[in-house]
């Protein structure tokens, strides 16, 4: 079982974003992410309708998964706080585990 990091963002419409979190067990060895994928998603408010979906990328051999957003995505996020979170899944999808979450600050961009 992974602990849950409380991680805040500041994300910049219109650009890339990319951020990397290392997943530890409760007892901080390296969390096993074999058989696991991760799913990540950003919402103004826990319940809004709409969710904007990270790219995520596991690492194995370093415990760690990356989220990401192309520009075209972050341009269309809501501006201010939002709410996100990061959750595993086992290979057959039965196990659920959210292991990051936190408030991302979506500002506008006024170069692009």
């Amino acid at each position: 079982m992974a602990a849950v990091s409380a991680v805040n963002l500041v994300i910049q419409k219109g650009t890339y974003f990319e951020e990397t979190f290392v997943l530890n067990a409760e007892d901080e060895s390296g969390l096993n992410l074999i058989n696991q994928t991760a799913i990540a998603k950003l919402k103004k408010h826990p319940t809004a309708g709409i969710a904007y979906t990270f790219s995520t990328t596991l690492t194995v051999a370093d415990s760690t998964v990356k989220i990401s957003m192309s520009p075209e995505v972050t341009a269309t996020l809501p501006s201010g706080r939002c709410v996100y979170d990061v959750v595993l899944s086992s290979s057959n999808g039965s196990i659920l585990s959210k292991v990051v979450e936190g408030t991302a600050i979506v500002q506008e961009t006024v170069s692009v």
